[in-house]
């Protein structure tokens, strides 16, 4: 996950925790129809970001979206969106419900250069529950079901265990908020080697852990290749061993962070995988154009298309 754009305790009965189990089901499939008319495009869900097809499209949201669909996108991935204002978020909301698109992750918490989630601070804590609350608001009036959660930076003065116990504790709390609204916090692990030093959270099996412990449905990992390929490769094993966790996933090339086919990442059988999983989820096309204009929009464009040519 790239910094601003600029820059999920127990199970719950009822409407909440079956709302929250849906989201993990990862409904329809993503039968988008092509330019030429009827046919599917994509085999699995990729979700573009604003600003990724500017070229091709201008600077309006409502005319991005529509340049996405025409382009057979079926999901929409907005860093950013907590921050709009709400007539905005409302219009974004608006149309991709006429487009019948589905909104991927926005962020909730980060933290840079902060010590957040490994703090048994109850200011820190009390932060937190704020963010959450408002992300509940935001998810609501843009039709989310999943949000970002960065848990923060480690604190070096304090032992290992004790800040993976704040983790979960914190976790616990937050998730009691999005339980009854089926909220899921999916947290991202990010690689300390290129992008992120100093992060708590950098693996599969760290976030499978803390997840595990927690055993909430409103707390799930986001599998972000691009940072796993960095910090510990072996990425579709991890995907098979952590999969009962994985609520989302987002791509980018290594290295570079750009779109498929540009770096080392086969993601041409890395989509397979997910396809012959049975995974209906959203792929946040989480990374740069690698070339400048409307021929590096649609060099982006291609690559997924090939890259789904499975």
């Amino acid at each position: 996950m790239a910094e601003s754009s600029t820059l999920d305790r127990r199970r719950v009965l009822g409407l909440g925790a079956a709302v929250a189990a849906s989201a993990l089901v990862r409904r329809r499939p993503a039968g988008a129809s092509s330019q030429n008319g009827g046919s599917p495009r994509f085999k699995l869900k990729y979700a573009p970001h604003f600003g990724m097809f500017r070229e091709h499209s201008g600077s309006d949201f409502v005319d991005q979206l529509r340049f996405m669909h025409d382009e057979g996108f079926r999901a929409l991935e907005d860093n950013g969106m907590g921050e709009r204002s709400v007539d905005v978020q409302k219009r974004i909301a608006a149309e991709m419900e006429r487009l019948d698109m589905e909104m991927g992750v926005f962020v909730t918490h980060t933290s840079w250069g902060k010590v957040s989630f490994a703090s048994d601070s109850p200011d820190v804590t009390a932060q937190i529950l704020a963010d959450v609350k408002k992300a509940v608001d935001v998810a609501k009036r843009v039709n989310a079901r999943w949000t970002t959660v960065v848990p923060g930076e480690y604190d070096p003065k304090l032992p290992w265990e004790y800040q993976t116990a704040n983790v979960v504790e914190n976790l616990k709390r937050a998730a009691e908020l999005c339980e009854p609204s089926g909220l899921v916090m999916v947290l991202e692990p990010l690689n300390h080697w290129t992008d992120h030093a100093g992060v708590f959270l950098t693996g599969i099996p760290q976030a499978y852990q803390i997840c595990k412990a927690v055993d909430s449905p409103s707390v799930k990992i986001l599998d972000d290749l691009y940072h796993q390929q960095i910090t510990e490769g072996n990425l579709i094993p991890n995907l098979d061993r952590a999969w009962d966790e994985i609520a989302y996933i987002q791509v980018g090339d290594n290295p570079g962070r750009k779109e498929p086919t540009t770096g080392e990442i086969n993601y041409l059988n890395i989509f397979k995988h997910l396809h012959g999983k049975g995974f209906d989820g959203i792929i946040g096309m989480e990374h740069g154009n690698s070339r400048p204009g409307k021929a590096g929009e649609r060099a982006v464009i291609d690559a997924y298309v090939a890259s789904d040519s499975f």
